[in-house]
């Protein structure tokens, strides 16, 4: 965990505020925490009473203790032993990472959670689903398979879910999490969670949900606040290349570099190694134990870089994130803002690189309609888009030991933060920053 928080400025909600039951407010505080994000300001009221609601926010504003709370609040006195309430969300990582904060906020009540999720053994997953756990986070796969079992009883749950919602239905789960809903009790809380509402999710919070509060917390077409922006057009060939120049820059401490695909992630972790370069990989083919060893040897700062696919990637909530570097453009420009989002989280600043080749251009320029801005240009020496294929990869040039040649090209200095364009040129004009003023910021709760 982070520092605690200073006490908030005069006129600033606390959760001694909230309606929370002092157990839960000493939990909050044994964290270190006194100031609710916007979204949890806003939604924890509506949500401890019951009624359904939908919420949308950025990436990294709060959105699980937004409903973990609630949850907590409604079943602190109804009786243990049976399942209570049940959070759907899309990947593993993100259920750990819920039970983690589920364990802390209820640590002084009686109520116990657990996650269920594939890539493990199912027995202590069926122990907590007899009557071991009030409170499941849950993949739509694996509860599936728990409940094709017959064990799973959901007559007495009060409260639904559905966390990552857009992210859910983009992984396909649309079949299954209808499947799950169609076995719950109709009479329940229904709470939908999304950084976006593309009109799946739309007509899902339709379908399933009676009367909801909608909850909006900034636009959601829009990148994390504090994030600077830069684009690097770079041949396919020289992607690799890039990264590791990039890469020679000390600033850049903790890095997540995305990959369109498995294999490509697979392939880029390699020669960033071959490079003497620490990094590791996190995508839906390792296995569980990979996937946790590597997250954590990246969130407690053994690996400096992460190379991840979008779907892994999802589920990752590491403080510090330096930088983000787009390997490969996404398709879908909401995808770009997920991704950015990993950077400048609980109200920090962060740089996101993107290297473009020309093929990916008009990719590209989606993203750019999206937010609304012309993002930065800077044509690095040596890496035109009319740039030979080289025979061979070049020998490793010292990895993170010295500072970078050229008089640190890459450093915070000239990468937006400095009055003047780093070398190379701006082809566009540096576009503002995402509401950032470039100071630094009160550190807020991100769980």
């Amino acid at each position: 965990m982070s520092e605690p928080q200073s006490p908030p400025a005069e006129g600033k909600s606390t959760f001694e505020e909230l309606p929370l039951n002092a157990k839960l407010r000493q939990g909050v505080r044994e964290l270190g925490y006194l100031e609710p994000t916007p979204i949890q300001r806003r939604t924890i009221p509506e949500a401890v009473t019951g009624r359904d609601l939908v919420g949308t926010a950025q990436t990294g504003t709060g959105k699980t203790a937004a409903f973990l709370l609630p949850i907590l609040e409604r079943l602190l006195d109804q009786p243990t032993g049976r399942i209570l309430a049940l959070v759907l969300t899309p990947t593993r990582e993100l259920a750990i990472q819920a039970l983690g904060f589920l364990d802390k906020l209820g640590r002084h009540t009686r109520l116990r959670g657990a996650a269920v999720y594939g890539g493990v053994g199912m027995a202590d997953q069926e122990a907590a689903l007899r009557g071991k756990a009030e409170i499941i986070v849950a993949t739509p796969g694996r509860l599936l398979d728990h409940m094709s079992r017959g064990y799973v009883d959901y007559r007495h749950v009060q409260i639904l879910v559905l966390d990552e919602a857009d992210r859910m239905l983009d992984m396909g789960f649309l079949p299954d999490v209808r499947r799950i809903l169609g076995s719950l009790p109709k009479v329940r809380q229904t709470m939908l969670f999304s950084a976006t509402m593309p009109p799946e999710v739309v007509r899902l919070s339709r379908d399933f949900l009676h009367d909801p509060k909608t909850v909006q917390v900034g636009a959601t077409t829009a990148a994390a606040v504090g994030v600077t922006h830069l684009a690097l057009p770079v041949p396919q060939h020289l992607k690799a290349l890039l990264v590791r120049e990039l890469l020679q820059d000390e600033t850049m401490t903790s890095v997540l570099v995305f990959a369109r695909t498995k294999h490509r992630a697979d392939r880029l972790a390699r020669q960033l190694q071959q490079w003497n370069l620490d990094a590791t990989v996190i995508h839906g083919d390792r296995s569980q134990s990979q996937r946790v060893r590597a997250l954590e040897g990246f969130r407690e700062g053994r690996h400096r870089i992460l190379v991840a696919t979008d779907i892994a990637a999802r589920g990752i909530d590491v403080e510090g994130v330096s930088h983000v570097i787009n390997y490969d453009i996404p398709h879908e420009a909401e995808v770009y803002i997920h991704r950015v989002g990993r950077t400048a989280r609980a109200q920090r600043l962060g740089d996101a690189f993107s290297l473009v080749s020309r093929e990916e251009e008009d990719d590209f320029m989606r993203i750019e309609q999206l937010l609304g801005v012309e993002i930065r240009r800077a044509q690095i020496p040596g890496f035109r888009y009319d740039q030979p294929a080289p025979e061979r990869l070049p020998d490793h040039r010292g990895g993170r030991g010295g500072p970078p040649r050229g008089g640190g090209r890459f450093g915070r200095s000239d990468r937006g933060r400095s009055r003047g364009p780093p070398r190379g040129g701006d082809r566009r004009g540096r576009p503002p920053r995402s509401g950032g003023d470039g100071q630094s910021r009160e550190r807020r709760v991100t769980w």
